[in-house]
Protein backbone atom coordinates (compact mmCIF):
# COMPACT_ATOMS: atom_id res chain seq x y z
CA UNK A 1 0.00 0.00 0.00
CA UNK A 2 3.17 2.30 0.90
CA UNK A 3 4.21 1.13 -3.04
CA UNK A 4 1.09 2.23 -4.31
CA UNK A 5 0.75 6.23 -2.60
CA UNK A 6 4.48 6.70 -3.78
CA UNK A 7 3.61 5.69 -7.16
CA UNK A 8 0.82 8.62 -7.08
CA UNK A 9 2.61 10.94 -6.13
CA UNK A 10 5.34 10.29 -8.77
CA UNK A 11 2.66 10.41 -11.57
CA UNK A 12 1.49 13.52 -10.56
CA UNK A 13 4.40 14.85 -9.80
CA UNK A 14 5.52 14.23 -13.29
CA UNK A 15 1.97 15.68 -14.87
CA UNK A 16 2.39 19.30 -13.15
CA UNK A 17 6.00 19.46 -14.41
CA UNK A 18 4.62 18.62 -17.82
CA UNK A 19 1.95 21.40 -17.38
CA UNK A 20 4.14 23.95 -16.37
CA UNK A 21 6.83 23.33 -18.93
CA UNK A 22 3.71 23.72 -21.74
CA UNK A 23 3.04 27.37 -19.95
CA UNK A 24 6.48 28.31 -19.81
CA UNK A 25 6.84 27.50 -23.91
CA UNK A 26 3.82 30.45 -23.76
CA UNK A 27 4.65 33.16 -21.57
CA UNK A 28 6.86 35.48 -22.88
CA UNK A 29 7.45 38.95 -21.01
CA UNK A 30 6.39 41.02 -18.14
CA UNK A 31 3.18 39.57 -17.97
CA UNK A 32 5.09 36.26 -17.87
CA UNK A 33 6.49 36.83 -14.98
CA UNK A 34 3.52 38.07 -12.82
CA UNK A 35 2.09 34.69 -14.22
CA UNK A 36 5.20 32.88 -13.35
CA UNK A 37 4.91 34.34 -9.30
CA UNK A 38 1.17 33.37 -9.43
CA UNK A 39 1.80 29.60 -10.54
CA UNK A 40 4.42 29.33 -7.98
CA UNK A 41 1.76 30.31 -5.17
CA UNK A 42 -0.33 27.84 -6.90
CA UNK A 43 2.35 25.58 -7.00
CA UNK A 44 3.42 25.97 -3.33
CA UNK A 45 0.01 25.72 -2.34
CA UNK A 46 -0.78 22.55 -4.31
CA UNK A 47 2.22 20.53 -2.94
CA UNK A 48 1.08 21.41 0.88
CA UNK A 49 -2.05 20.15 0.07
CA UNK A 50 -0.65 16.89 -1.44
CA UNK A 51 2.10 16.34 1.59
CA UNK A 52 -0.81 16.41 3.73
CA UNK A 53 -2.28 14.17 1.86
CA UNK A 54 0.63 12.12 1.90
CA UNK A 55 1.13 12.40 5.99
CA UNK A 56 -2.83 11.22 6.29
CA UNK A 57 -2.14 8.24 3.98
CA UNK A 58 0.73 7.57 5.78
CA UNK A 59 -0.57 7.63 9.49
CA UNK A 60 -3.40 5.17 7.78
CA UNK A 61 -0.79 2.74 6.43
CA UNK A 62 1.25 2.60 10.09
CA UNK A 63 -2.27 1.63 11.73
CA UNK A 64 -2.69 -0.76 9.32
CA UNK A 65 0.16 -2.36 9.68
CA UNK A 66 0.09 -2.07 13.61
CA UNK A 67 -0.15 -5.79 15.51
CA UNK A 68 -3.78 -5.85 17.00
CA UNK A 69 -3.70 -7.07 20.68
CA UNK A 70 -5.83 -5.66 23.77
CA UNK A 71 -4.25 -3.93 26.71
CA UNK A 72 -4.06 -5.08 30.44
CA UNK A 73 -5.18 -8.34 31.82
CA UNK A 74 -8.41 -9.05 30.71
CA UNK A 75 -11.97 -10.21 32.72
CA UNK A 76 -13.78 -12.83 32.95
CA UNK A 77 -12.28 -16.70 33.00
CA UNK A 78 -11.83 -18.83 29.59
CA UNK A 79 -10.32 -22.59 29.67
CA UNK A 80 -7.84 -23.44 26.76
CA UNK A 81 -5.77 -26.41 25.76
CA UNK A 82 -2.56 -26.74 24.29
CA UNK A 83 -2.07 -29.99 22.39
CA UNK A 84 0.96 -31.70 22.56
CA UNK A 85 3.42 -30.29 19.61
CA UNK A 86 1.90 -27.01 18.89
CA UNK A 87 3.52 -23.77 17.86
CA UNK A 88 3.34 -20.71 19.07
CA UNK A 89 1.11 -19.66 15.98
CA UNK A 90 -1.07 -22.89 16.84
CA UNK A 91 -1.55 -21.71 20.36
CA UNK A 92 -1.95 -18.33 19.07
CA UNK A 93 -4.80 -19.02 17.01
CA UNK A 94 -6.99 -20.96 19.69
CA UNK A 95 -6.46 -18.52 21.90
CA UNK A 96 -8.06 -15.70 19.59
CA UNK A 97 -10.75 -18.25 18.88
CA UNK A 98 -11.29 -18.41 22.84
CA UNK A 99 -11.73 -14.27 23.03
CA UNK A 100 -8.49 -14.52 24.70
CA UNK A 101 -6.10 -12.31 22.80
CA UNK A 102 -6.64 -10.11 19.59
CA UNK A 103 -4.46 -11.37 17.29
CA UNK A 104 -2.34 -14.35 16.89
CA UNK A 105 0.67 -11.90 15.61
CA UNK A 106 1.12 -10.73 18.79
CA UNK A 107 1.59 -13.64 20.63
CA UNK A 108 4.31 -15.00 18.34
CA UNK A 109 6.03 -11.94 18.71
CA UNK A 110 5.92 -12.17 22.21
CA UNK A 111 6.74 -15.82 21.99
CA UNK A 112 9.75 -15.01 19.51
CA UNK A 113 11.15 -12.55 22.44
CA UNK A 114 10.76 -14.80 25.15
CA UNK A 115 13.42 -18.02 25.22
CA UNK A 116 10.84 -19.99 28.08
CA UNK A 117 8.16 -19.80 25.22
CA UNK A 118 8.99 -23.25 24.38
CA UNK A 119 8.20 -24.77 28.05
CA UNK A 120 4.40 -24.35 27.13
CA UNK A 121 3.22 -27.33 28.30
CA UNK A 122 0.07 -29.70 26.80
CA UNK A 123 -2.84 -29.49 29.08
CA UNK A 124 -5.66 -26.99 29.92
CA UNK A 125 -4.95 -23.31 31.34
CA UNK A 126 -7.34 -21.11 32.92
CA UNK A 127 -6.91 -18.00 31.57
CA UNK A 128 -8.90 -14.37 30.86
CA UNK A 129 -10.92 -13.34 28.35
CA UNK A 130 -9.68 -9.93 26.47
CA UNK A 131 -5.83 -9.83 27.76
CA UNK A 132 -2.62 -8.82 26.22
CA UNK A 133 -0.58 -11.50 24.56
CA UNK A 134 2.34 -10.73 26.90
CA UNK A 135 -0.08 -11.40 29.70
CA UNK A 136 -1.69 -15.00 28.23
CA UNK A 137 1.79 -15.91 27.51
CA UNK A 138 2.88 -15.62 31.10
CA UNK A 139 -0.08 -17.42 32.38
CA UNK A 140 0.81 -20.14 30.03
CA UNK A 141 4.38 -20.07 31.32
CA UNK A 142 2.73 -20.46 35.07
CA UNK A 143 2.17 -23.49 35.97
CA UNK A 144 -0.25 -22.92 38.52
CA UNK A 145 -3.22 -21.48 35.94
CA UNK A 146 -2.43 -25.22 34.45
CA UNK A 147 -5.83 -27.28 35.90
CA UNK A 148 -4.35 -30.28 36.45
CA UNK A 149 -6.68 -33.00 34.82
CA UNK A 150 -3.63 -34.94 33.63
CA UNK A 151 -3.88 -39.03 34.00
CA UNK A 152 -1.19 -41.55 33.27
CA UNK A 153 -2.55 -44.70 31.85
CA UNK A 154 0.57 -47.47 32.03
CA UNK A 155 0.33 -50.04 29.98
CA UNK A 156 -1.04 -53.65 31.05
CA UNK A 157 -3.97 -51.64 32.75
CA UNK A 158 -7.30 -53.54 32.85
CA UNK A 159 -10.49 -51.72 32.07
CA UNK A 160 -11.29 -51.99 35.75
CA UNK A 161 -8.28 -50.68 36.82
CA UNK A 162 -8.39 -47.51 34.22
CA UNK A 163 -12.02 -46.75 35.41
CA UNK A 164 -10.19 -46.47 39.11
CA UNK A 165 -7.93 -44.16 37.99
CA UNK A 166 -10.11 -42.11 35.84
CA UNK A 167 -12.50 -41.60 38.20
CA UNK A 168 -9.27 -40.74 40.70
CA UNK A 169 -8.37 -38.10 38.59
CA UNK A 170 -11.91 -36.52 37.60
CA UNK A 171 -14.22 -37.05 40.63
CA UNK A 172 -16.47 -39.18 37.93
CA UNK A 173 -17.41 -42.66 39.37
CA UNK A 174 -15.79 -45.42 38.26
CA UNK A 175 -19.40 -47.01 37.51
CA UNK A 176 -19.73 -44.31 35.22
CA UNK A 177 -16.56 -45.42 32.80
CA UNK A 178 -17.80 -48.90 32.96
CA UNK A 179 -20.97 -48.18 32.32
CA UNK A 180 -20.06 -46.10 29.16
CA UNK A 181 -17.68 -48.63 27.86
CA UNK A 182 -20.28 -51.36 27.60
CA UNK A 183 -20.84 -51.54 24.04
CA UNK A 184 -17.55 -51.32 22.12
CA UNK A 185 -19.09 -50.23 18.50
CA UNK A 186 -20.89 -47.80 20.08
CA UNK A 187 -17.38 -46.41 20.81
CA UNK A 188 -16.42 -45.99 17.37
CA UNK A 189 -14.81 -49.79 17.24
CA UNK A 190 -15.48 -50.89 14.00
CA UNK A 191 -17.42 -54.17 13.69
CA UNK A 192 -14.78 -55.89 11.78
CA UNK A 193 -12.65 -55.60 15.13
CA UNK A 194 -15.00 -57.98 16.76
CA UNK A 195 -14.17 -61.12 14.73
CA UNK A 196 -12.47 -64.50 15.12
CA UNK A 197 -11.17 -66.76 13.05
CA UNK A 198 -10.61 -69.50 15.60
CA UNK A 199 -14.73 -70.47 15.97
CA UNK A 200 -15.00 -68.81 19.43
CA UNK A 201 -17.76 -67.04 19.70
CA UNK A 202 -16.60 -63.23 20.53
CA UNK A 203 -16.94 -61.59 23.61
CA UNK A 204 -17.96 -58.01 23.71
CA UNK A 205 -15.66 -55.55 25.97
CA UNK A 206 -13.99 -52.48 25.53
CA UNK A 207 -10.88 -54.37 27.01
CA UNK A 208 -7.97 -54.21 24.79
CA UNK A 209 -8.99 -50.94 23.14
CA UNK A 210 -8.61 -48.33 25.84
CA UNK A 211 -5.10 -47.08 24.88
CA UNK A 212 -2.76 -46.70 27.75
CA UNK A 213 -1.10 -43.11 27.43
CA UNK A 214 -0.49 -40.04 29.30
CA UNK A 215 -4.15 -37.99 28.62
CA UNK A 216 -4.81 -34.11 29.80
CA UNK A 217 -8.69 -34.35 30.56
CA UNK A 218 -10.61 -32.22 29.55
CA UNK A 219 -12.47 -30.66 32.89
CA UNK A 220 -16.24 -30.80 31.49
CA UNK A 221 -15.66 -34.23 29.92
CA UNK A 222 -18.12 -36.47 30.25
CA UNK A 223 -17.15 -40.28 31.17
CA UNK A 224 -18.57 -41.09 27.50
CA UNK A 225 -16.20 -38.59 26.00
CA UNK A 226 -13.12 -39.92 28.25
CA UNK A 227 -13.61 -43.30 27.00
CA UNK A 228 -14.00 -42.09 23.26
CA UNK A 229 -11.21 -40.56 23.64
CA UNK A 230 -8.97 -43.62 24.97
CA UNK A 231 -10.73 -46.05 22.11
CA UNK A 232 -9.96 -43.21 19.55
CA UNK A 233 -5.83 -42.94 20.25
CA UNK A 234 -5.96 -47.03 20.32
CA UNK A 235 -7.89 -46.59 16.61
CA UNK A 236 -5.25 -43.81 15.51
CA UNK A 237 -2.21 -46.03 16.89
CA UNK A 238 -3.32 -49.10 15.44
CA UNK A 239 -4.18 -47.22 12.27
CA UNK A 240 -0.63 -45.90 11.69
CA UNK A 241 1.52 -48.77 12.28
CA UNK A 242 -0.85 -50.76 9.77
CA UNK A 243 -1.87 -53.28 12.56
CA UNK A 244 -5.02 -54.47 11.22
CA UNK A 245 -3.37 -55.24 7.75
CA UNK A 246 0.44 -56.57 8.95
CA UNK A 247 -1.27 -59.20 11.08
CA UNK A 248 -3.33 -60.17 7.99
CA UNK A 249 -0.37 -60.74 5.54
CA UNK A 250 2.14 -62.11 8.33
CA UNK A 251 -0.07 -64.14 11.05
CA UNK A 252 -1.19 -66.91 9.03
CA UNK A 253 -5.00 -65.83 8.58
CA UNK A 254 -5.53 -65.21 11.96
CA UNK A 255 -7.66 -61.99 12.65
CA UNK A 256 -6.64 -58.67 14.41
CA UNK A 257 -8.82 -59.34 17.29
CA UNK A 258 -6.79 -62.83 18.04
CA UNK A 259 -3.39 -60.58 17.79
CA UNK A 260 -4.68 -58.39 20.22
CA UNK A 261 -5.36 -60.93 22.93
CA UNK A 262 -2.31 -62.21 22.01
CA UNK A 263 -0.57 -58.73 22.83
CA UNK A 264 -2.21 -58.43 26.08
CA UNK A 265 -1.39 -62.28 27.20
CA UNK A 266 2.34 -60.39 26.24
CA UNK A 267 1.59 -57.37 27.47
CA UNK A 268 0.57 -59.45 31.04
CA UNK A 269 3.69 -62.42 31.15
CA UNK A 270 6.93 -60.54 29.66
CA UNK A 271 8.68 -58.53 32.74
CA UNK A 272 10.86 -56.66 30.43
CA UNK A 273 10.40 -55.26 27.18
CA UNK A 274 12.13 -57.30 25.31
CA UNK A 275 10.36 -60.26 25.76
CA UNK A 276 7.13 -58.90 24.51
CA UNK A 277 7.54 -60.64 21.24
CA UNK A 278 9.22 -63.58 22.75
CA UNK A 279 6.44 -64.19 24.66
CA UNK A 280 3.86 -63.74 22.00
CA UNK A 281 5.83 -66.82 20.00
CA UNK A 282 5.38 -68.38 22.48
CA UNK A 283 1.32 -68.00 22.33
CA UNK A 284 1.10 -68.58 19.33
CA UNK A 285 3.41 -72.10 19.40
CA UNK A 286 1.05 -73.24 21.99
CA UNK A 287 -2.59 -72.45 20.25
CA UNK A 288 -2.25 -72.78 16.76
CA UNK A 289 1.29 -74.86 15.76
CA UNK A 290 -0.34 -78.64 17.57
CA UNK A 291 3.43 -78.47 19.05
CA UNK A 292 1.74 -77.88 22.32
CA UNK A 293 -0.61 -80.76 24.31
CA UNK A 294 -4.27 -79.71 23.94
CA UNK A 295 -3.59 -76.17 22.26
CA UNK A 296 -4.12 -74.68 25.53
CA UNK A 297 -2.31 -71.35 26.44
CA UNK A 298 -1.96 -72.80 30.08
CA UNK A 299 -1.44 -68.87 31.56
CA UNK A 300 -1.78 -67.87 35.39
CA UNK A 301 -3.14 -64.79 34.37
CA UNK A 302 -5.99 -65.51 32.41
CA UNK A 303 -7.38 -66.94 35.81
CA UNK A 304 -6.69 -63.99 38.11
CA UNK A 305 -8.25 -61.69 35.18
CA UNK A 306 -11.10 -63.61 35.71
CA UNK A 307 -11.34 -63.22 39.55
CA UNK A 308 -10.29 -59.61 39.40
CA UNK A 309 -13.36 -59.34 36.83
CA UNK A 310 -15.57 -60.56 38.63
CA UNK A 311 -14.14 -59.06 42.17
CA UNK A 312 -13.03 -61.98 43.70
CA UNK A 313 -8.90 -61.58 44.80
CA UNK A 314 -5.90 -62.23 42.52
CA UNK A 315 -3.70 -64.69 43.51
CA UNK A 316 0.33 -64.88 43.03
CA UNK A 317 1.01 -68.47 40.48
CA UNK A 318 2.58 -69.90 43.67
CA UNK A 319 -0.96 -69.52 45.44
CA UNK A 320 -3.37 -70.84 42.74
CA UNK A 321 -4.40 -74.63 43.47
CA UNK A 322 -5.22 -77.30 40.47
CA UNK A 323 -8.76 -77.18 41.30
CA UNK A 324 -8.54 -73.22 40.69
CA UNK A 325 -6.56 -73.50 37.66
CA UNK A 326 -8.58 -76.18 36.04
CA UNK A 327 -12.10 -74.85 37.09
CA UNK A 328 -13.75 -75.16 34.27
CA UNK A 329 -16.54 -72.62 34.91
CA UNK A 330 -14.15 -69.62 35.00
CA UNK A 331 -14.26 -69.02 30.88
CA UNK A 332 -10.97 -67.56 31.03
CA UNK A 333 -8.78 -70.69 32.33
CA UNK A 334 -6.88 -71.30 29.64
CA UNK A 335 -5.76 -74.57 31.43
CA UNK A 336 -9.22 -76.01 31.64
CA UNK A 337 -9.94 -74.23 28.30
CA UNK A 338 -8.61 -74.54 25.08
CA UNK A 339 -7.19 -71.69 22.78
CA UNK A 340 -7.39 -68.13 23.47
CA UNK A 341 -9.62 -66.18 26.25
CA UNK A 342 -12.61 -64.79 25.02
CA UNK A 343 -11.25 -61.53 25.35
CA UNK A 344 -8.17 -59.42 25.45
CA UNK A 345 -7.05 -59.16 29.90
CA UNK A 346 -5.82 -55.98 29.84
CA UNK A 347 -5.11 -53.11 27.56
CA UNK A 348 -1.49 -53.28 25.55
CA UNK A 349 0.78 -50.79 24.98
CA UNK A 350 2.18 -50.38 21.24
CA UNK A 351 5.26 -52.09 21.74
CA UNK A 352 3.09 -55.31 22.79
CA UNK A 353 1.38 -54.87 19.74
CA UNK A 354 4.24 -54.48 17.54
CA UNK A 355 5.48 -58.00 19.29
CA UNK A 356 2.17 -59.51 18.27
CA UNK A 357 2.68 -58.75 14.43
CA UNK A 358 6.67 -59.44 14.40
CA UNK A 359 7.36 -62.56 16.92
CA UNK A 360 10.58 -64.11 16.09
CA UNK A 361 10.78 -67.64 14.36
CA UNK A 362 11.07 -69.50 17.11
CA UNK A 363 9.78 -73.28 18.14
CA UNK A 364 9.45 -72.41 21.95
CA UNK A 365 6.41 -73.30 23.90
CA UNK A 366 7.79 -72.52 27.47
CA UNK A 367 8.94 -69.94 29.23
CA UNK A 368 10.24 -68.67 32.77
CA UNK A 369 10.97 -65.94 34.44
CA UNK A 370 14.85 -65.98 35.68
CA UNK A 371 15.70 -63.15 37.41
CA UNK A 372 14.51 -60.62 39.79
CA UNK A 373 14.67 -58.22 37.01
CA UNK A 374 11.84 -59.72 35.11
CA UNK A 375 14.03 -61.32 32.24
CA UNK A 376 12.70 -64.63 30.97
CA UNK A 377 14.51 -67.51 29.26
CA UNK A 378 12.89 -69.71 26.31
CA UNK A 379 12.91 -73.32 25.93
CA UNK A 380 11.37 -75.83 23.22
CA UNK A 381 12.01 -78.72 24.99
CA UNK A 382 10.89 -79.94 28.61
CA UNK A 383 14.35 -80.54 29.20
CA UNK A 384 15.57 -77.02 28.22
CA UNK A 385 12.61 -75.52 30.56
CA UNK A 386 13.51 -77.59 33.04
CA UNK A 387 16.80 -76.36 33.22
CA UNK A 388 15.90 -73.03 33.00
CA UNK A 389 13.30 -73.50 36.27
CA UNK A 390 16.50 -74.33 38.26
CA UNK A 391 18.34 -71.06 37.12
CA UNK A 392 15.44 -69.55 38.26
CA UNK A 393 15.42 -71.13 41.85
CA UNK A 394 18.83 -70.50 41.89
CA UNK A 395 18.00 -66.66 41.25
CA UNK A 396 15.83 -66.75 44.15
CA UNK A 397 12.62 -66.22 41.11
CA UNK A 398 11.15 -69.35 41.96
Amino acid sequence: MIDELDLAFEDRADKGRHRRGARRKKSSGGSGRGKTVAALLVTLLMLGLLGGGVWYGFDRVQNLLATPDYEGGGTGEVVVQVNSGETATDIGNTLVEAGVIKSTKAFTNEARNNSRSQNIQPGFYQLRLEMSAATALALLLDLENKISNRVTIPEGRTAKQIYQALAEATDIPAEEFAAAAQDPLALGVPDWWLTRTDGQQVTASAEGFLFPDTYDLDPDSTAPEIIRLMVDRFLTVTGDMQYAEQVQAERGGISPYEALIVASLAQAEAGIAEDLAKVARVAYNRVYSDDFQCSCLQFDVTVNYYWELTGKATKASKDMTREELYDESNPYSTHAHAGLPPTPINNPGKAALEGSVNPPDEDWVFFVAIDKEGRSAFATTVDEHDANIAIARQNGVL
